[in-house]
């Protein structure tokens, strides 16, 4: 069987996370040997989440080429991005630290697909979200640029769940709102709309998913088993 023509753009599959050049001061506890999981893996109901802004001027792909440089300059100021050696490309891991005092927690994501208009990532064991992410800009009907996340999410473990219609919910709005609001300033829109869709797509709950407490990142941030 033929491989696919964007072969190139995908990440090889892995059992577990390696990470093999951390930034200078990254936690990687949390990170290193988790496997990835989806939103099948995970515990609460599954959402999809869609934020997106309007750019006019420049193209798709300047876009995503400058997203992809800067996403930590763009990114939540209470977060901090740990982007890896290789940039925003298939296989390459980022360390993420977010939040403050109990509430922080260290995690990462892997790249599992990356190209000129998109790149997409995958949480590991832990995270808060069992998820699949997906950055990208197309044109829109007028011609003008428009940017775009699209979250498929469950809540990884109970906690993150309940944590989820707290709090949590609200907090990951306000990260991607902040995100393509910082990426429309960038390219000079005055003041950028972002638009969101919520949908929930599955509201059952995993519970035979609850032993993924045991890989908490929140918790084990706290304890000081992240590094």
């Amino acid at each position: 069987m033929s491989e696919p023509i964007n072969a190139e753009n995908w990440a090889k599959p892995v059992d577990v996370f390696r990470v093999d050049e951390a930034p200078e001061g990254a936690p990687t506890g949390n990170v290193e040997g988790r496997r990835p999981v989806g939103p099948l893996q995970g515990f609460g109901q599954l959402w999809q989440k869609t934020y997106e802004v309007r750019i006019p001027r420049p193209t798709p792909e300047e876009v995503i080429a400058t997203w992809k440089q800067r996403f930590g300059d763009f990114w939540y100021p209470s977060n901090k991005f740990y982007a890896p050696a290789g940039g925003i490309a298939p296989g390459e891991i980022a360390v993420i630290g977010g939040g403050k005092g109990p509430t922080r927690v260290t995690t990462g994501v892997r790249v599992i697909y990356a190209d000129d208009r998109s790149w997409s990532y995958m949480t590991p064991e832990g995270h808060p979200w069992a998820a699949i992410i997906t950055f990208s800009a197309h044109e829109d009907d007028d011609g003008a640029t428009a940017a775009r996340i699209h979250l498929l999410v469950r809540a990884n473990d109970p906690l993150y769940e309940l944590s989820f219609r707290i709090y949590t919910s609200k907090l990951e709005d306000k990260i991607w709102f902040h995100t393509l609001q910082q990426v429309a300033g960038h390219f000079g829109v005055a003041e950028p709309e972002v638009v969101m869709t919520t949908q929930l797509v599955d509201k059952r709950r995993h519970w035979k998913q609850m032993s993924n407490l045991w890989k908490n990142s929140a918790v084990r941030t706290l304890l000081r088993r992240d590094r």
